[in-house]
């Protein structure tokens, strides 16, 4: 489930001094020259782009798009990926050992604020309170992609058509006879069981402990041991499964938003627009199949980003 991003790591502080090792570097910086008065004139460099990312390859493959975006204009890009959680890689961000990372919008947000509950399902909203906290650390978090990556509930498309399911509240006449398969803290979480019975209303024959997006709860779907299960927003193996993912038509879930995040004092306005334009590009079916492609069909993240950069126009 999403809201294990923020897990704490003790070993935060020793596994920060890490953050050093393991990367990679690829492109170069550009000078540029005009004129003025005959008069020729240097532009100001370009800084060096330190990117990072957490270990899974959702995280790898949505960085390396900006990296390789990056790159294709000119800036020389170092990587250092699969550092580990926020509690390695938001210090990493303010001490300048990486200098950019995509994120997880409403998430990144309660970590910042130590779960003061001030994300919403606005992303936009949500992105603005982010940088309310952020400034103070000298980072800044630029526009929201429109991909998402949050808990979702799904059904087969079996009984999604004999039901006639498309969002999630279509599931009340139904769900006190229905069993739901999810993690088992599932039950008493506000994004989980506890949100849909505050937020939809439901409550459910029974709760089936499984997983969360994972073997278990997609076997349980399909055998019709549940019916419904916790998947996420991105997996791309739902059309695959037979699967139909239900509209979140009340909002229940947070604004977890793909959002860059980065060293203020690096930015300008090239890598501003740069960046708000890859984002903007990047959408939820996006990442659905990217992340199948490195999950399921065991594709490297790295060639996975390569080829969306190339197909959008963002690199050569």
């Amino acid at each position: 489930m999403r809201f294990n991003r923020a897990r704490v790591t003790g070993a935060a502080i020793l596994a920060l001094a890490m953050v050093a090792g393991a990367c990679s570097s690829g492109g170069g910086s550009k000078t540029t020259a005009g004129t003025t008065g005959g008069t020729a004139t240097t532009a100001a460099p370009k800084p060096d782009i330190t990117v990072g990312s957490e270990k899974f390859s959702e995280s790898i493959i949505v960085n390396e798009i900006y990296a390789k975006a990056l790159e294709s204009a000119g800036y020389k890009v170092t990587r250092k990926y699969r550092l580990g959680t926020r509690e390695i890689y938001e210090p990493a961000l303010e001490q300048g050992q990486i200098n950019l990372v995509a994120d997880y919008a409403a998430t990144m947000l309660e970590f910042i604020n130590k779960n003061a509950g001030e994300a919403t399902p606005d992303a936009t909203a949500t992105v603005a309170k982010l940088n309310s906290h952020l400034s103070a650390k000298g980072l800044t978090a630029l526009d929201p992609a429109p991909a998402i990556d949050a808990n979702a509930f799904a059904v087969t498309k079996a009984n999604a058509d004999k039901y006639h399911l498309t969002k999630i509240s279509d599931l009340a006449p139904l769900a006190s006879g229905w069993k739901l398969g999810a993690p088992a803290e599932c039950k008493t979480r506000k994004f989980c069981g506890l949100g849909l019975q505050t937020v939809y209303g439901l409550t459910f024959k029974e709760y089936v402990p499984l997983d969360f997006d994972g073997p278990l709860t997609k076997a349980a779907l399909k055998n019709g041991s549940v019916q419904v299960g916790e998947l996420g927003t991105t997996d791309g193996t739902v059309d695959d499964n037979g699967f139909v993912i239900l509209e979140d038509d009340k909002h229940l879930q947070n604004a977890d938003n793909i959002t860059p995040i980065l060293q203020t004092k690096i930015l300008n306005d090239e890598i501003k627009t740069l960046i708000n334009k890859v984002s903007a590009a990047l959408t939820t079916k996006d990442l659905a199949t990217l992340d199948k492609r490195a999950d399921v069909d065991k594709e490297d993240p790295e060639v996975v980003a390569d080829s969306w950069v190339k197909t959008h126009g963002f690199g050569g």
